[in-house]
Parts: structure tokens; sequence; C-alpha cells
């Protein structure tokens, strides 16, 4: 029986400086290990970023399983507030320390380390692919996004993929996560007139009108929640005017929201709104509102069905407990991947993601591999 090391594996990738949208060797040491063990490897790099496409067994063929993960990682922050050298992989009682051991290296090389002793021991019936960004963490513009772009114009497929982001809050196995809530920000700059500010009845002040705003929409009650949803969320980031001046009242103002939606919306629809009300406040104050949107990711559900089943099995069987079926958090690369075919995510603990002296359980590595082997021996049974 072949058994690759994904605590070895996650110490070779944690000891590769790849913070986004830097590749800094990672994906040069999957491309090495799963080359080995027969896959058909393929970079497929877009602008800045580098990515990784892996495959096993015949292209096309209707049974494909598919693993998608990222390699980038967010940056240290102060490098001296860590105790532990930040890509030295160290491991200190009983937990191995790096930016990324979390979010997400052990997960990518727990199903890499799988799908390589998966596919020597008992070649399955149908293919295996990998797909490795290192843009998850960055602007994901080339990333993930580029990694299925290929894909659809060199008729690369998969019939149901896993993402291995973390997705546990305290304990292995406690929850995975069938979709995700959408993301929006909004940007808006009012005008006014500018004018002495012992002189209010000369000057329209955009502040009175921007403080109408953000109440207006922050006090708002978007949803109550949904089946699979908690209740959207709208967040007022800032109000800013850059006025150092004690009596001017400033010409223009602005504000930002950030919203967190699930499928009783779309960003499109939750855009309209926003415009409504700004104009509403126009309406009111005199004033001229102008408003940027981006939205990062619209809401999605992959149903309680056959992939979150397939997952809850194994997990169930390999660390003894049900998963929870959710859809918290921010938001992944899923967002992309279900355009493509049905996806679910699921993961290790995630408790120390994106902090100082970032670590992870080295025992959970195994039995993370553990899981997604099974994962993979009970789809292709």
């Amino acid at each position: 029986m072949s058994n690759t090391d994904p605590v070895a594996l996650t110490a070779a990738l944690v000891q590769c400086p790849s913070v986004t949208p830097e590749e800094g060797g990672a994906l040069g040491v999957l491309q090495e290990a799963l080359e080995a063990a027969g896959f058909t490897c393929t970079r497929v790099d877009r602008g800045k970023v580098s990515n990784l496409f892996a495959r096993w067994g015949d292209k096309g063929h209707a049974r494909t399983f598919g693993f998608n993960g990222h390699t980038d990682v967010v940056p240290l922050g102060n490098p001296d507030d860590w105790t532990m050298p930040p890509f030295g992989a160290e491991v200190k009682d009983g937990f191995l320390y790096g930016r990324g051991s979390t979010d997400m290296k052990s997960g990518v090389a727990a199903f890499a380390a799988a799908a390589i002793d998966f596919v020597r021991d008992t070649p399955p019936e149908g293919a295996v692919i990998l797909t490795i960004t290192g843009d998850e963490e960055g602007d994901a513009i080339d990333g993930t996004t580029a990694l299925l772009d290929w894909m659809d114009a060199n008729g690369e497929a998969m019939s149901a993929c896993l993402v291995g982001e973390p997705t546990c809050p305290n304990h292995m196995g406690e929850m995975m996560k069938i979709g995700r809530r959408g993301s929006m920000t909004a940007w808006f700059k009012t005008e006014g007139v500018q004018g002495h500010s012992a002189y209010p009845h000369r000057a329209n002040n955009p502040l009175n009108a921007m403080a109408r705003l953000m109440d207006r929409l922050g006090s708002h009650e978007l949803d109550a929640g949904t089946d699979h949803f908690d209740a959207s969320t709208l967040a007022i980031l800032t109000i800013d005017t850059g006025n150092p001046a004690t009596n001017v009242i400033p010409a223009s103002c602005s504000g930002a929201v950030n919203i967190r939606f699930n499928d009783a919306h779309s960003g499109a629809s939750l855009t309209e709104w926003l415009q409504g009300e700004a104009a509403k406040v126009d309406a009111e104050f005199g004033t001229t509102t102008t408003m940027t949107v981006k939205i990062s990711g619209e809401s999605f559900l992959t149903p309680p069905g056959p992939l979150s089943d397939l997952i809850g099995k194994a997990v169930e069987a390999e660390a003894g407990v049900m998963p929870e079926l959710s859809t918290t958090g921010g938001t992944s690369d899923a967002r992309f991947v279900k355009h493509h075919c049905p996806v679910v995510e699921f993961g290790l603990v995630g408790k120390t993601m994106h902090q100082v002296d970032e670590r992870v359980e080295v025992a959970q590595i195994g039995q993370l591999k553990s899981i997604y082997t099974r994962i993979l021996k009970d789809y292709f049974a």
C-alpha cells in the first residue's frame, strides 16, 4: 500500500513563501509529486498568477472527481509578532506552525496525498482532477477562474468537486459548506455645496445626507433568512470627508458598505435597492450621490443530495461525527466552481487561519487525508 505522508507534504508547502500572488515554489512541489504518480500536469498561468491543473485517468470520462484548493497565503503582518518562523513549518506540541498551514496548504497536501495513493493502489474507472491556484487570497481574477476557462477550452470537466478549505469551527468533522453567501461592496460619494460653518444656510452639507443614507441602510432588515441561509447582513465600513478645518462645511464626503447576502437576493437586486435609497436621500437633501459597486460573488447553494451525502458518510466513518450542512462564512473559490459542477467544501479546523503563529494540529492532517481517501473510494465504488 502506498503511504504518501501528508504532513511532510504540508511542511514542504509551508516552507514555500507563496504570499499572494507569488508562487514561491509551492506548485512545483505538488507537480513533482503528482507527476511521479502518473498525473498529467499543466501549468495554467494567467497574468501574474500561477495555477496548476492535474489529471489522472482518461480525459472526458463521465465519472471524474475533482479537488480544488490554493497555495497562496495572506501576508505575515508584523514578522516580529511571530514566535515561530512563519515559513519554518516547525512542529511543536503537536502543531505544525507557519503561514498557510491551516489556510490551506494542509488541505491541499491532504487531498494530493489521498489522490496519489488512491490511483496507485486502486486505479479507478474514471478520472481524478486537481485544480490548484495561487490567487485565492488575492483578487481571484486569474486563479480558479483561469483554470475553469482553460478546462472549458480544452474539453476538461469535473463531475463533482470538493474544495478543501477549512470548514470546521472547533473540532474535526463538525461542518461542511454546501453554499456561500454573496458578497458585495458599495462606495458612495455625495456632493453638496461648500461653505462657512458659521453660515450653514449658505451651504449644503453633504455629511447630513450621508449620515441619513448610512442610517437608512444600516437600520434596514434585508431579510429574516432562508431555508439554508442565515439573514443577510449589511455593515457600514466608513464615512470620510478628509476635512481638517473646523470652520468649513465640506463640498463632498464618501461612505462605503459591505453586504453579505443569501439566496433571497442577487447582486443586481441589491444594487437597485442601494441606488433607490441614495436617490431618496438626494431628493430630501438636494445633494448628488454617485455609487460604485463591486460584486465579489453571488450567493449559491448545492442542495443536499448525493455529493453532500457522500462527504458526510466519509466524515462520519473517519471522524465519528456527521457534519452540519452550513452556508456560513466568507467567500471561497467554490463560488466559481459552482458554475462548472456540483461543489461542496470540507476541510479541517480553521481557528488560526490568517493569524500570527498560524498552526495546524498534525494529527488532523492525517485524518483529513483518510477522509478524502474514503470519499474517493466511495465515489468510484
